[in-house]
């Protein structure tokens, strides 16, 4: 069995790669795990996952709320382009993904933040677009 932040991060990949919206604006080559700046724009990278278990269920299952944040990168135009990927995984993410051995008893996007980076020299819009979830699974 997986960890469910590395599940959440697996079924989050493969419903953005999927998604035609989303493949639109970012390769999906450029959506992947990581806790970097990207070397490749526009890009999709998910880090700093967070596991808060809850205890035990029926049918000896465990629970957890998970967390999540996907950072969106893309060069400044007017921040358009990192706010239309934004809005695209937003819409991807309106249901929760499919989660081999796990299911979802919550899931949502409750928090998109907006940034310039502080290098002059270089204009990135970035933004982080939390996903929280509360996840099931058996052993």
């Amino acid at each position: 069995m997986i960890e469910p932040t590395l599940a959440l991060q697996t079924a989050i990949r493969s419903a953005l790669i999927a998604s035609s919206e989303v493949a639109a604006l970012v390769p999906a080559a450029h959506i992947r795990a990581g806790s970097t700046r990207p070397d490749n724009l526009p890009s999709i990278i998910m880090s700093g996952g967070q596991t808060i278990f809850l205890g035990n269920a029926s049918g000896s299952q465990y629970i957890a709320r998970v967390f999540l944040d996907l950072h969106v990168w893309a060069l400044e135009d007017g921040s358009d382009t990192a706010k239309a990927i934004g809005f695209a995984v937003c819409n991807t993410l309106k249901e929760a993904p499919d989660a081999a051995g796990f299911s979802f008893d919550e899931f949502g996007l409750p928090a998109v933040r907006w940034m310039r980076d502080p290098d002059p020299e270089i204009s990135y819009t970035h933004g982080v677009l939390t996903v929280e979830a509360v996840m099931r699974w058996s052993f």
